[in-house]
């Protein structure tokens, strides 16, 4: 199994140099994404395992757990590798846990609110700078750049260091762009769900890395019979498949499946290796088309 590769990186807000395979450390929770993980050893070999692999880009927020997952990463990584890129995310509050007809979150993005996320977040995972703090939604009742100010006076008090957004539009991105600097958005984006392609491309045009959660929600098309074809003949699995096409999708494309297996982590990572022909791209798609 190929480790991370030199070519396969991107510079988060121009100058944080990461491999485009990331880890994104939200399963490593109890179910609904509450308290801790049912075995604690096993979240924390996964986190070291990724390292060792080559992955210095992981994702997490306050809310998973809440705090939980935080303290997890501290206890298994902290003294933290040099290049060790953790993202955190802000603005959401849990209520409990979540279940399909109740996420159980509200947003907050009131100055007092993100304030208190940042010393919180900065307190669990032992850093003195947060490398990449995401807002983890917009408040529809507190204006972005009203939040984004917020962001801009803790950048400056050097408290964090670059800007994220998750689950926005262009014209929120620009909005946001009005105030600060934005390093990375993260939106649902997968071989299925292609709904953002238009911010995709602004971030491309712009160097903002475009992170897509649900990478692998490629539902029943990782059944279908050409995805196996594709697979097969790579030499890969089909997961490996649709991680690949993001990654060749974009050069601004950062990946972050997230697991609590060792297995499955390894075989993600695997998907640096896989190289999809201008074919396999152009099946891909046109299977996506006849879904719709």
């Amino acid at each position: 199994m190929g480790m991370v590769t030199k070519s396969a990186k991107f510079k988060i807000g121009g100058e944080l140099p990461v491999c485009r395979m990331g880890y994104g450390a939200m399963q490593l929770t109890g179910p609904g994404v509450w308290g801790p993980p049912d075995d604690e050893d096993n979240a924390r070999a996964v986190l070291r395992r990724a390292i060792e692999l080559g992955v210095n880009f992981i994702d997490t927020a306050d809310v998973y757990g809440p705090d939980d997952n935080e303290r997890t990463i501290r206890d298994a990584l902290y003294p933290y590798p040099a290049g060790l890129v953790i993202g955190t995310k802000g603005g959401l509050v849990r209520a409990g846990p979540a279940t399909r007809e109740n996420p159980g979150i509200s947003m907050n993005g009131s100055e007092r609110h993100i304030r208190g996320a940042v010393e919180g977040s900065l307190r669990k995972l032992k850093l003195e700078c947060i490398d990449l703090y995401q807002l983890h939604r917009i408040d529809p009742v507190i204006p972005i750049e009203e939040t984004m100010g917020v962001f801009r006076a803790l950048r400056d008090e050097g408290k964090i260091r670059h800007v994220g957004l998750s689950e926005v539009g262009v014209e929120e991105i620009e909005r946001a762009r009005s105030v600060l600097e934005i390093a990375t958005v993260q939106n649902v984006y997968n071989l299925v769900t292609r709904m953002h392609e238009d911010v995709l491309a602004y971030c491309e045009q712009n160097m903002i890395a475009f992170i897509p959660f649900w990478p692998l929600h490629s539902g029943h098309l990782a059944r279908s019979e050409a995805m196996h074809d594709i697979a097969k003949r790579c030499g890969a699995t089909t997961a490996q498949v649709a991680l690949a096409w993001l990654l060749q999708k974009s050069p601004s494309i950062i990946l972050i499946p997230g697991t609590s297996s060792i297995e499955h982590l390894e075989q993600n990572i695997g998907a640096l290796d896989v190289e999809l022909s201008a074919a396999d791209i152009d099946a891909l798609e046109l299977m996506v088309g006849n879904q719709s």
